[in-house]
């Protein structure tokens, strides 16, 4: 086949600078020559120049195009193909997978009609780049919407993939589609707010995440949402659905538990069941669960104010609620400047105190808030160090050394001694009498 310079020429004007390599084929006789060698196509052993394009080509393919592509391949390089796409447009593009130098790369093929129809010009590209570009832009969009759907802070599905999924649930209500049998609970972590502004949003940020692993772990075939600050949805299906009572009645024990030995997060909660024949949409069920999370988390409350009283009644001298709420207030700026220790602090005039919810745990004490707790803590000193301790105690009191640090040793809920810096203080009314009484408890690191 004769290379005509001036054809060779505009070609190379219009197509050199956009393709890795180019052939220039008669379509009847099927002779070719190279124009731009393929040096990505040097594995196949397509030669310079033939006297059979299609044939050539066709043998080279299955030599090095990718085992599930060659199929698509020899269907683009046949000649009765290019022919049937000619007939509707001068130019066909394919891609598929080759193998070079062990690696698998991607290559795009084109094919143009010349204007004398006589003659195809033959192109290849490699476009792995582009390919791992495109991918890497569908993983980052893939991400973008995935994480446009998570919870930042408990990575279960938030609000966005909530308001998904009750429209896809109403759609099929409205269309009169037989919908699955499904079911909502609502669950609400108790006393965030008071949590927050006591001990920080770090520490409740950690009850969120309790609450949210708390409900995954008994709901775990359903998809769990977090709809608001301190609120829960589960839609119950399948599995859960069918034992729907059993589990809401497992995690109501739960957060009993958890109330009682306070050690975990408590969560009201309600649940609804759909019913076909009744609710319009999936709102309707919704709100009925809502309102038995609430009925439930004012049984929660007032079962709390019950023991509280329980245990007040033998004191002769109540704190008045504005008080506990002035010794609630100081206490949490207390943990503000805590830096992760144990808090303590005792308002004199009540014989009233209050404990890090996490120094009760380790230590086992009686609760949260106690009367009569001047000698409480003084149980769990090491009898070698209750004497210091009790030195240490004085020079406070004598506002000698405000916020002085001691060290003793204290016995933990499994038994073990563990050395303590404690820093105490003592707050004085207006009068200069001493009103409140309390410390920072920190573990000593030179024990790690």
């Amino acid at each position: 086949m004769r290379k005509d310079p001036e054809v060779f020429k505009q070609v190379a004007t219009t197509l050199a600078t956009h393709f890795d390599g180019l052939y220039y084929v008669d379509i009847e006789t099927g002779n070719y020559v190279e124009f731009v060698p393929i040096s990505l196509l040097k594995e196949m052993g397509l030669p310079a120049s033939g006297k059979d394009f299609f044939k050539d080509s066709a043998r080279c393919v299955k030599k090095c195009v990718h085992p599930d592509d060659v199929e698509q391949a020899l269907s683009f390089l046949k000649k009765e193909n290019m022919l049937k796409y000619f007939a509707k447009k001068d130019s066909h593009v394919a891609n598929y997978r080759i193998i070079s130098g062990g690696e698998i790369i991607h290559l795009r093929h084109v094919e143009f009609l010349c204007e004398d129809k006589k003659h195809i010009v033959f192109g290849a590209t490699n476009v792995e780049a582009e390919y791992r570009l495109q991918e890497e832009q569908r993983r980052n969009l893939a991400s973008a919407e995935l994480l446009a759907r998570l919870d930042d802070l408990t990575g279960i599905r938030n609000k966005n993939a909530f308001k998904e999924q009750v429209k896809m649930i109403d759609k099929s209500i409205k269309a009169g589609n037989e919908v699955a049998p499904f079911g909502v609970v609502m669950c609400d972590v108790n006393d965030l707010k008071r949590t927050n502004d006591t001990r920080g949003h770090s520490f409740g940020d950690e009850v969120l995440q309790g609450a949210s692993r708390m409900i995954c772990e008994v709901f775990k075939h359903s998809p769990v949402f977090r709809v608001g600050g301190d609120e829960f949805v589960v839609v119950l299906t399948g599995s859960d659905f069918k034992q729907r009572e059993k589990l809401v009645k497992k995690f109501k024990a739960m957060t009993e538990a958890n109330r009682a030995s306070r050690s975990g997060p408590i969560v009201a909660c309600g649940m609804a069941s759909f019913h076909a024949d009744r609710d319009k949409d999936f709102n309707s069920v919704f709100k009925r669960a809502d309102q038995k999370m609430y009925k439930n988390k004012s049984k929660i409350k007032s079962t709390k104010i019950i023991e509280d009283v329980r245990k007040m009644k033998d004191v002769k001298k109540p704190i008045p609620a504005a008080r506990k709420r002035l010794l609630d207030s100081l206490f949490g700026a207390l943990c503000t400047v805590s830096d992760g220790g144990y808090v303590f602090l005792n308002d004199m005039r009540y014989n009233f105190s209050r404990w890090s919810i996490t120094l009760v745990n380790d230590f086992g004490l009686e609760s949260e808030y106690m009367y009569n707790a001047d000698n409480i803590w003084s149980k769990f000193i090491h009898p070698e160090d209750v004497k210091s301790c009790g030195n240490a105690a004085d020079v406070i009191f004598s506002d000698k050394a405000q916020f002085e640090a001691f060290y003793y040793r204290a016995r933990k809920a499994d038994g073990s001694y563990v050395l303590l810096s404690t820093r105490g203080f003592v707050l004085n009314d207006s009068k200069g009498k001493p009103e409140y009484f309390g410390g920072i408890i920190v573990p000593d690191k030179s024990e790690d």
